[in-house]
């Protein structure tokens, strides 16, 4: 079976006869220019089926993206999540160009910046207060530093993936592995001071007795716990409950990390969605549907003393982003997006699960309604890899692109529906038939994918 290629060399297909040859023709350039290909890792052609996949798009509109190669797909990723209600969105970019007539940065600060905090404090149940970034790594950063300044504390917990700052990769300089089941496998701290060792202490999703095993080893130093309450599966009864206990317990904060899961699951995000509350959280990406834009957001106790830190940026308060936050808000309220987003999940895994029993395939859609994921089943990891590089190589191929799951956002419709069911069922009855037949490998196009976010929240 194929062996994947080492990430850091981001392979770039070479043959003419690359069913995307303009795409590949710019990566090959952007690795003379820019270090890894691109600026988010996950938009490296290596997490799709490189050389078959698309690389760079062209335009986008609702529910799809055009490629460089004239390509059209339906976009199952949504621009990495951060699309909840569809490429070009009138009334969010109808808000944002009246807002750029009136100007973006000023010298003093925006009305809106007080608008969108109270929209937010609306919305999230533990909102009292906010303040804003331009991403989810940097909002989780500034969660970080807040809690470490109100509670006088040093030592993280956290579980999945935080971003890419010195304060979590730093648990990578105690073990190498630290962070493989977290982020991805093999990531080295490189640049993060070994000052920070033992500063940022990774723990399992679900079990509580270790975290509470956690807090009593480092008694009185932990500042918070920082984790995603969900991504497609729900905790485990009473679990986030036992973790906020033990928070309290400890005088440590809860960070819920919402950047990924938002108000997809609920007009009140993941927290109101499980019935659990946290100290503090923070969000990104589909809060501003496509706009930069992110948002601290926690308990006045731990939220104000945050005055007094030096936490600052020229941009995280521009008025595009705060404008596209509040048109975006309202319009998931207004639409009910969650609600529509989880009868669609259930109607898609529906079809997709009838496709795989028709075809004879051995996989299953499942996780919730709102972010639905295939599952192969078989135990050996190297089949499952190349089952998944397939079926996303195969999907490529008949307009479909994404992993194998589905990051939904409400353009998505009937016809999304029908085309991508009629794609599953010719893939999966091409995957049976190769798997039965013992020729899988010579259905491959390209390398193995390499594989994204190892989250422990599945």
């Amino acid at each position: 079976m194929p062996s994947a290629v080492p990430e850091q060399l981001s392979p770039v297909v070479t043959d003419v006869q690359s069913r995307v040859p303009r795409s590949m023709e710019l990566h090959r350039r952007a690795m003379e220019l820019i270090p890894g290909g691109a600026q988010l890792i996950s938009r490296r052609p290596t997490r799709y089926a490189c050389g078959v996949s698309p690389v760079y798009a062209q335009r986008a509109k609702g529910a799809r993206f055009w490629d460089v190669d004239g390509h059209e797909y339906i976009d199952w990723v949504s621009g990495i999540g951060a699309i909840i209600l569809g490429y070009c969105d009138p009334v969010v970019d109808d808000a944002v160009r009246d807002q750029i007539g009136k100007g973006v940065n000023f010298s003093i600060s925006s009305e809106l910046e007080v608008e969108l905090a109270e929209e937010l404090v609306r919305m999230i149940p533990c909102a009292e207060m906010v303040r804003y970034t331009k991403g989810g790594g940097d909002a989780c950063a500034v969660a970080v530093r807040i809690a470490r300044g109100a509670t006088g504390r040093d030592k993280i917990l956290f579980c999945g993936y935080h971003g890419w700052h010195d304060w979590y990769l730093a648990a990578n300089l105690d073990a190498d592995a630290a962070l493989n089941n977290h982020l991805f496998p093999g990531i080295e701290p490189i640049g993060v001071p070994r000052a920070l060792a033992g500063t940022a202490i990774p723990f399992a999703f679900g079990d509580l007795t270790s975290l509470g095993e956690m807090f009593d080893a480092h008694r009185g130093k932990v500042a918070a716990v920082i984790m995603e309450p969900l991504r497609s599966q729900m905790p485990p009864e009473g679990y986030l409950a036992g973790v906020a206990r033990l928070c309290r317990e400890h005088g440590a904060v809860l960070i819920f990390d919402e950047v990924s899961s938002g108000f997809r699951c609920g007009l009140h995000a993941a927290q109101g969605f499980v019935g659990v509350t946290p100290d503090m959280a923070v969000f990104a990406k589909s809060i501003s549907n496509g706009y930069p834009m992110g948002a601290v957001v926690g308990r006045h106790e731990f939220m104000e003393p945050a005055a007094n830190m030096f936490i600052s940026s020229t941009y995280w308060s521009d008025a595009i982003g705060l404008r596209a936050s509040l048109a975006t808000l309202k319009e998931i309220r207004r639409r009910d997006v969650p609600a529509g987003l989880l009868r669609f999940g259930t109607e898609l895994q529906t079809r997709i699960n009838a496709a795989a029993r028709d075809t004879g395939l051995a996989v299953e859609c499942g996780g919730l309604g709102f972010h639905p994921h295939l599952h192969f089943e078989s135990d050996d990891p190297q089949l499952k890899a190349l089952l998944a590089t397939l079926y996303i190589q195969e999907m490529a191929k008949r307009g479909c692109h994404g992993y194998a799951s589905f990051y939904l956002n409400a353009a998505q419709g009937p016809a999304e529906l029908d085309q991508t069911e009629a794609a599953a069922r010719e893939t999966f009855a091409l995957l049976r038939d190769a798997w039965n037949s013992g020729t899988l490998e010579q259905l491959l196009e390209c390398e193995l994918r390499q594989e994204s976010f190892r989250r422990l929240v599945s």
